[in-house]
């Protein structure tokens, strides 16, 4: 390696004419360029091999990518079905987005807030019971809802533990 080293250190110390402008110049600092094709050695060979095969790579990137977004699409598309074949048949009736679908338990079973999982405007908000009766506190719930007895607040659990309203 040192041989190669100094070869090149010995081009610095030999001078030429350029036969263009005739001005003097080291050797070392010659842009040297041959008329015709150099003959084809391994390097070109692998640097070949080794282009066609990012470019296949690539290929498969973006065919991968494509076939991705179309299976979660599909995949996403089939959510809402088997989500409502899942439901009671009550609820699935309704025709509701799934992802819309709260559930309380108590004192109503769900709470629907229509339109919140289609990027639009939220439509509507629904309770929802499954029982007919309707007992004293869902019956509270509807005249207070009626009454337009209720109020927006917002409670914000601190880093401490503590709950903060707003």
């Amino acid at each position: 390696m040192s041989t190669f080293i100094d070869a090149f250190q010995d081009m610095r110390t030999i001078l030429c004419i350029c036969p263009c402008c005739g001005e003097l110049v080291r050797a070392s600092d010659l842009h040297l360029s041959a008329h015709g094709k150099a003959p084809k050695t391994w390097l070109d060979d692998y640097e070949t091999e080794l282009r066609e095969l990012n470019e296949k790579e690539e290929e498969f990137d973006e065919e991968a990518s494509e076939i991705r977004a179309k299976a979660i699409e599909r995949g996403r598309s089939k959510v809402i079905e088997k989500a409502c074949s899942c439901l009671d048949s009550s609820l699935a009736k309704h025709k509701y987005n799934p992802y819309d679908i709260k559930a309380l338990f108590h004192p109503v079973d769900f709470i629907v807030f229509d339109g919140l999982n289609t990027g639009g405007a939220l439509k509507d908000i629904t309770f929802l019971t499954r029982t007919r009766r309707g007992d004293l506190l869902q019956k509270s719930v509807q005249e207070s809802v009626r009454d337009g007895s209720y109020s927006w607040k917002v409670a914000r659990v601190t880093d401490d533990g503590g709950v903060e309203f707003k």
